[in-house]
């Protein structure tokens, strides 16, 4: 009988509730009005809990950051609900009492209440206030905190939006519950939004605001679910930050209208309304009464009826004009197009470039849809591989790595220490020549990691546009940048590329991509065009071997640096023992020229006839040449310079002595033709002077015959009689 009294209640209540929503007739406040409206929220209540419990259950097993965030949403939705449960409860309880006062008072123990005051009487009434004064406050500001709080949590932990993420593990789950709770929520939603249309159940907009949204989280999750499928995860990536950012949004504007109700004008008979209601939900729980929401909030904050106004009716009757003006001013500035400084803008007619491109600053065009103005957009990939979306411009220096990249690491870079990162090798030959094996046409090559860094800058959009989709230019052009390095390491020896002239290198490897960057993009006529693009660096910036093999290729190298070391030692000897002996090592090589050109002389002179004026001509050229090369020795410097002057200065000297000795001879002949017996006597007395110049000589008379006896000694007898002196 009880569950057939509560099957008829249940029966009774939907009846009343389907005549009002299909009649529109205004319901009358009694209580079983409000026992519908508390019937409604406690479904609601379990609606919301139940929701909340499917939505945590997916997104925890799932992983749906965005899932566990509805899931939040929807809890609070939940206690809304039961704080209008409540609330309709206590109004019900509130009719009651009003009817039993009316009974008392209409019966014959009227004017004998024991009660003093008519408050005191009236316990429910009392109730229901002390509710509306407390319990909506409160709980609209416990609500908004947990959304608020929520929201802000859960953007936190979302962390920066990454530039990929892992598929979701249950796709088919997720697209499921997404259509199928939208739709669930979106009709509960305006089931609930039909019966606040009656004044008494205007609250019932609250729960149906938080239904909506509901709906509107799980909606958003299908979608994204159904673009990832199809193909690009931005949806996905972004879908945790913004419904974090959607819970507190709606916990702000429900601060904002708890702000605003406590300055509202207040009239006798409104029935107060709870902040926890979300106006902006409240336009998609009822999108066909979106002027007339709009219109029912602005009166209730205002606490009048704004429709009266004269501004009102006057702005109604100037709104088309104004909206048309407001199009068409719209529509006019679209032929302005402001281009970024780090951007380079093509102006397109009906899809079709126009002229150049434009640079920095504003431009007129044609109004949309003629022309439009369109930025090529720059793709980068991350380290999983994904496009990302960089920026919309194409000024500035990209960098494109076409070999191993550069090791990110404060520690020496050694070919012995582990590398970082993917290798990517190159086969360059091992000998000069790239000798056969034992005359089998197979080359010996070996395999070297190559860093090749490339800088290049876009030097006309319009072709760079051309070349290719935005998300596939720089794989074409690392594509063929890649093709023309393996083609040209192919042709270095191994020694070239270890020990060779890198910026060389780097050079001819540079014109060589660049050749082929200006192959591309054909035109019309099938001609090439290029790519639009400049190659501003491409370097050759670190070479080795593979770790296992540095060892071995550490042996060669070290003893080609011995011999180029040997070599430079000999240079230097040459250039110091050059430099003593003929002071400059360059003018070395011209003497040397020169030694060469006087031995040719030389055998013309020998090989010529002797007394013929070939062989006259020939002596003179050897003689000349010879002096050249003495005039060039002097002017040098260095020890042949001073050897050479030494033999001159010597020569000079026997030229004038002996020039001397000619001229006293002559001399001497003249004398002795003017006086022969006079010559003789004085060669004669100068020859004795001469010999008895330290000759002890005693003069004797030839008539007188004495006899000395002397003991005659030199003082120095005995003493210095071995010395050369013989002046003492």
């Amino acid at each position: 009988m009880r569950r057939r009294g509560r099957r008829g209640e249940r029966a009774r209540v939907g009846e009343r509730v389907f005549f009002v929503l299909r009649t529109g007739t205004s319901m009358r406040a009694d209580f079983q009005t409000f026992r519908s409206a508390a019937t409604v929220s406690i479904r609601g209540v379990f609606l919301q809990l139940g929701l909340a419990g499917v939505t945590l259950f997916y997104g925890v097993k799932s992983g749906e950051q965005a899932a566990v965030t509805a899931a939040i949403f929807m809890a609070a939705g939940a206690a809304a609900w039961l704080v209008l449960a409540i609330i309709y409860d206590q109004h019900r309880r509130e009719r009651v009492e009003a009817m039993e006062i009316e009974a008392l008072a209409a019966g014959p123990t009227a004017g004998t209440s024991v009660f003093s005051s008519q408050e005191d009487f009236r316990p429910a009434a009392k109730r229901l206030a002390g509710l509306y004064r407390f319990l909506f406050p409160i709980a609209s500001l416990l609500i908004a905190g947990a959304l608020i709080g929520g929201g802000v949590l859960r953007y936190m932990q979302a962390g920066p939006v990454p530039a990929a993420i892992a598929p979701p593990m249950y796709p088919g789950w997720g697209l499921g519950l997404g259509i199928g709770i939208a739709a669930l929520g979106f009709v509960v939603a305006r089931y609930a939004a039909g019966l606040a249309k009656q004044p008494v159940w205007s609250n019932l907009k609250a729960g149906a605001a938080f239904t909506v949204g509901s709906s509107i989280l799980w909606l958003a999750i299908a979608v994204a679910h159904l673009v990832d499928y199809i193909g690009p995860d931005v949806l996905v990536r972004y879908l945790p930050r913004t419904s974090a950012v959607f819970l507190v949004v709606v916990g702000a504007e429900m601060v904002v209208q708890f702000l605003l109700a406590i300055y509202r004008p207040r009239k006798a008979g409104d029935m107060p309304r709870a902040a926890f209601e979300s106006r902006l939900l409240g336009f998609a729980a009822a999108p066909d009464r979106i002027a007339q929401s709009i219109s029912d909030a602005v009166n209730y904050q205002l606490g009048f009826d704004v429709t009266s106004g004269w501004a009102y009716r006057l702005l109604s009757r100037s709104l088309a004009p104004l909206a048309l003006a407001a199009a068409a001013i719209g529509w006019l500035l679209t032929c302005v197009v402001v281009v970024q400084p780090h951007q380079r803008a093509i102006i397109l007619r009906f899809g079709e470039p126009v002229g150049r491109a434009v640079g920095p600053g504003p431009h007129l065009k044609w109004m949309w849809p003629i022309e439009t103005s369109y930025v090529p957009e720059y793709f980068e990939k991350d380290d999983k591989q994904n496009l990302v979306l960089k920026d919309r411009t194409v000024t500035g220096l990209r960098l494109m790595q076409l070999g191993t990249q550069p090791a990110i690491t404060k520690e020496p870079i050694l070919w012995t220490n582990d590398h970082v990162g993917e290798e990517v090798w190159q086969y360059v030959r091992i000998g000069p020549g790239g000798e056969n094996v034992q005359g089998a046409d197979v080359v010996d090559v070996a395999a070297v990691s190559v860093e090749i860094p490339m800088q290049y800058r876009v030097s006309d959009v319009k072709l760079f546009d051309e070349l290719a989709a935005p998300e596939e230019r720089d794989d074409l052009l690392r594509a063929i940048a890649r093709r023309e390095t393996t083609q040209f390491f192919q042709n270095q020896t191994l020694d070239t590329v270890l020990g060779g002239d890198r910026i060389k290198l780097s050079d001819q490897l540079r014109d060589r991509v660049q050749k082929a960057f200006d192959q591309l993009n054909p035109g019309p006529d099938g001609k090439p065009r290029g790519a639009g693009v400049e190659i501003v660096l491409l370097a050759i910036a670190g070479v080795h071997p593979p770790k296992d093999t540095a060892a071995a290729f550490e042996t060669p190298v070290q003893a080609g640096q011995r011999y180029e070391a040997r070599i430079l030692s000999a240079e230097s000897d040459a250039i110091q023992k050059l430099t003593e002996v003929v002071g400059d090592a360059a003018l070395a090589e011209r003497l040397t020229a020169e030694v060469k050109v006087d031995e040719q002389l030389k055998a013309a002179a020998s090989a010529a006839k002797p007394g013929s004026p070939e062989a006259i001509a020939a002596s003179k050229a050897l003689v000349e040449h010879q002096l050249k090369v003495q005039e060039m020795l002097l002017e040098a410097g260095g020890s042949t310079a001073a050897k050479l002057a030494d033999a001159r200065r010597a020569r000079w000297q026997a030229n004038l002595s002996a020039r001397g000795e000619a001229m006293g001879y002559k001399g001497k002949e003249a004398l002795y033709l003017a006086a022969p017996e006079l010559f003789r006597l004085n060669t004669f007395f100068d020859s004795m002077k001469t010999a008895l110049a330290n000759t002890r000589v005693l003069i004797l008379s030839d008539e007188v015959q004495n006899r000395l006896n002397l003991d005659i000694k030199p003082k120095d007898f005995g003493t210095e009689i071995f010395k050369s002196d013989n002046s003492k």
